[in-house]
This record gives C-alpha cells, sequence and structure tokens, in this order.
C-alpha cells in the first residue's frame, strides 16, 4: 500500500493526513495554527502534524511517497514560496523547502481552495468529471477548477479568483478593494450582513428573536426566519440566492464544467438553498438550449477535501500542472 501525506493550512487549524492510494483518511493530526504568529512558528507546527498523523497512522515516513500542502493565498508551485498569504500574513515564505529539510520527501504545495477542489474531484462530488469547478461558500468565496483532470491556477498561481468577480457595479465594498464582488454578497460574511441590514429596516421582523435567542447573527439566521414564514427573512435569502445564481451562472457561462460543486456552511440548508439555486440558473446560463449543461450538487467531503487533495498533488503534478488553457 503506498501512503501520502495531505496538510491542509487554515487560518484556524493546521489539519494533516495520511491518505492510502484509494484516498481513505487513514491518521490525523491537528494544531491550532493561531494565525498571528511568525511563519518559523507555524511551519514547525506544520511539521509536528505531519508527525502526529504518521504515528496515527501507525506508519513509518519510509512509507510515505510524497507531502502535499493546501496554503491559503498565492502558492508559486514552480519555487515552493507562498508568495503572499493574506489569511496567514505571510510573505514568500520557503514552505515546500522546510517542509522537504524536515522530512526528505518530495513536497507539492498548491492554494488551498485548489487542493480542495482537487480532492473533491478525485473522490468526492465531482469524481469522474473531465472538468468541473468548486465554490466553497465560507466566510469568504474560493474556488478550484479543474480542466481535463488537472488543476487550473493561471500564469501567476493566482487564477480561480472566482469571488473576485463582480456582480453589481458599485455594490458592497470587498474586501479585494474593489466593490460589488461575488463574494461581497455571497459568502457567510455577505449574508451576514444583508441579514443585519434586514433588521435595521424591519424592528418586527421575526429575525430580531433569532437573534436575541442565539446572541449573534449567523449564516442560518435569515434561512430560519424564513421558515418561520417571516417575510423580511424570506426576502434577505431571496436576494442571497439571486446573488448566489449569478455568480454561478456567469462561471458556467465561462468554463462550462460537467459538474459544478458548492461547499460550505449554508450548504446545510440543503433544498432550501439548491431547488431555487438550480431553477435561476438553468433560466440565466447561455447554454439553456443544450442537451448537456453542469450539474449543480452540493460538496461531499465536508473538510477532508482539502486533506486529501493536498496529498494528491504529486498525482496532479505528475501530468504537469496546467496553467494556462491557451495552447492545449
Amino acid at each position: 500500500m503506498k501512503y501520502f501525506i495531505g496538510i491542509d493550512i487554515g487560518g484556524t487549524n493546521l489539519s494533516t493526513g495520511v491518505v492510502d492510494e484509494n484516498y481513505n483518511i487513514v491518521g490525523r493530526g491537528k494544531i491550532k495554527t493561531g494565525n498571528e504568529r511568525p511563519y518559523e512558528e507555524v511551519a514547525a507546527d506544520i511539521i509536528e502534524s505531519v508527525k502526529l498523523a504518521v504515528a496515527d497512522a501507525k506508519i513509518d515516513m519510509e512509507d510515505v511517497r510524497w507531502i502535499g500542502a493546501g496554503c491559503p493565498g498565492t502558492c508559486n508551485t514552480d519555487t515552493g514560496i507562498v508568495e503572499y498569504s493574506n489569511n496567514l500574513h505571510w510573505n514568500n515564505a520557503p514552505l515546500l523547502a522546510d517542509i522537504e529539510k524536515a522530512f526528505g520527501k518530495k513536497t507539492y504545495i498548491e492554494n488551498d481552495a485548489n487542493a480542495a477542489a482537487y480532492g473533491e474531484y478525485l473522490a468526492g462530488a465531482a469524481k469522474g468529471a473531465k472538468n468541473a469547478v468548486i465554490i466553497t461558500l465560507g466566510t469568504g468565496v474560493g474556488a478550484g477548477i479543474i480542466i481535463d483532470g488537472k488543476i487550473f491556477s493561471g500564469t501567476n498561481f493566482a487564477g480561480g479568483e472566482i469571488g473576485h468577480t463582480v456582480i453589481v457595479i458599485d455594490g458592497y465594498e470587498c474586501t479585494c478593494g474593489r466593490r460589488g464582488c461575488f463574494e461581497a454578497y455571497s459568502s457567510a460574511r455577505g449574508l451576514v450582513r444583508m441579514t443585519r441590514e434586514a433588521m435595521e429596516k424591519h424592528p418586527a421582523s421575526k429575525i430580531h428573536q433569532l437573534v436575541e435567542a442565539d446572541g449573534r447573527i449567523s449564516a442560518r439566521t435569515a434561512f430560519n426566519a424564513a421558515k418561520m414564514l417571516d417575510e423580511d427573512g424570506q426576502a434577505v435569502v431571496d436576494r442571497y440566492i439571486k446573488a448566489l445564481a449569478c455568480g454561478i451562472t456567469n462561471t458556467i457561462n465561462v468554463f462550462q464544467p460537467d459538474i459544478l460543486a458548492i461547499g460550505g456552511g449554508v450548504c446545510n440548508e440543503g433544498d432550501n438553498l439548491l431547488i431555487p439555486l438550480k431553477k435561476q440558473v438553468a433560466a440565466q446560463i447561455y447554454s439553456k438550449n443544450s442537451s448537456k449543461n453542469a450539474e449543480i450538487c452540493l460538496c461531499s467531503l465536508g473538510n477532508d477535501a482539502g486533506i486529501i487533495g493536498a496529498a494528491m498533488l504529486g498525482k496532479n503534478a505528475e501530468g504537469g500542472i496546467l496553467k494556462n488553457v491557451f495552447g492545449i
């Protein structure tokens, strides 16, 4: 049996897994990231998380073929340097070299959203697809694009930033500095902002009751209010799904994937989200009259997607990472 190590570097946790050749996670190691700490401290804990996962799997490092790491930000897959990660406050971090030095194993790095998308492509919701897009609706809107079975990362390793395409001219300010980005409306943060606005405009809304009971506004608040037949909660949900459908329609129009899978906490709403979303996208896509269109579905691997995808980055690289769609 061959084993591979996948490291999923998040702003909150460093989650590492030993993955077998059937994409099963057979050992785990997890440490809090502490993203305000210097790179050197976080790197030391990344190495420790690998040791924990190997011990948990009850194997030796000699049994490991390679190591992969998914990291937020711009990861130069040629040099192995994380050129910039705003979530981790890293600039030109030599992540690949540090991991290889610690373990003497061939190592690969990739943007975390790309790694998670690759995991879903290999073993999750997009398994069997030739072309796929995976969109994660979290604090932001992350995306990974698979074209002809390979990760698309752009010529500068910063491709796939679907969340920073504009869907509302001069709309909400986004963390990237633009206004009206897909992320500003379709992330959990965007949904919370729309819910807060509804509360301010409608003091009699049942949204207030839910927030008082929970102690905070969450991405679930408007959906829960809508289930209570609250008109204002339903209006927020409708607005959110309309924005999400716009961004997903744009994505399908550009890439025409076999599968577009969405993940993130808001997807726990299931059919309350998926049914109206599919209906709106089907009515808007350019290819609406085509005999075959992208299947929209929910991601299936959860947080394991990043570990599995990172562990298999060597498989992606063996065929040559696809950096540009032109000239294929």
